[in-house]
């Protein structure tokens, strides 16, 4: 249906990339890179609905689960949009150190360039917090939702959402599902 809070949902985050492609095409041909000075540091923003993760915090690269693939930014990347898919936003804060791991159930990802990255995510969680059962239980129940619910019903959306998105956490984990 198209009234159901999956379609609903999907039908904004087109509106929000078809609103800016436009834009994307509309720059000069011949403009690769920004005209803003190389920045030697990436500043990053790290927001969900009802929190922000990071404000303003400097590190060193992050990698970011992008619908069309996922990408690395550092300083001075190219500015860039890009709507996240399930997955792992890794958070580097010094050159040599290890990763702070996130899984997100999606959103968008905005670079400027100031080499400033906005993140704003749906859901997010430490993927040390995430239970390997609990994920292999949420995906039955969701796949069982999904092969009893009508055909075009909101909860066959709802229970496909579901487990794409235990799907992607259990790959996050290893978790064969």
């Amino acid at each position: 249906s198209l009234d159901s809070p999956a379609s609903i949902a999907r039908s904004r985050i087109m509106f929000a990339v078809r609103a800016v492609r436009p834009l994307a095409r509309a720059a000069p041909a011949v403009r690769a890179f920004s005209e803003a000075p190389a920045a030697s540091v990436m500043t990053l923003n790290f927001s969900l609905p009802h929190m922000n993760i990071y404000a303003d915090k400097t590190v060193d690269r992050v990698i970011i689960p992008g619908a069309e693939g996922v990408y690395g930014v550092t300083a001075g990347h190219t500015p860039i949009v890009s709507q996240l898919k399930p997955g792992v936003v890794e958070i580097v804060h010094e050159a040599a150190g290890e990763a702070e791991k996130y899984f997100v159930s999606g959103g968008f990802a905005l670079t400027h360039d100031t080499s400033v990255t906005d993140i704003s995510a749906f859901e997010a969680v430490k993927l040390d917090d995430l239970d390997a059962e609990a994920v292999k239980t949420q995906y039955s129940a969701a796949a069982s939702a999904f092969g009893s619910a009508a055909e075009g019903s909101a909860e066959k959306a709802a229970a496909g959402v579901q487990m794409d998105t235990a799907k992607a956490m259990g790959d996050a984990l290893g978790v064969a599902l």
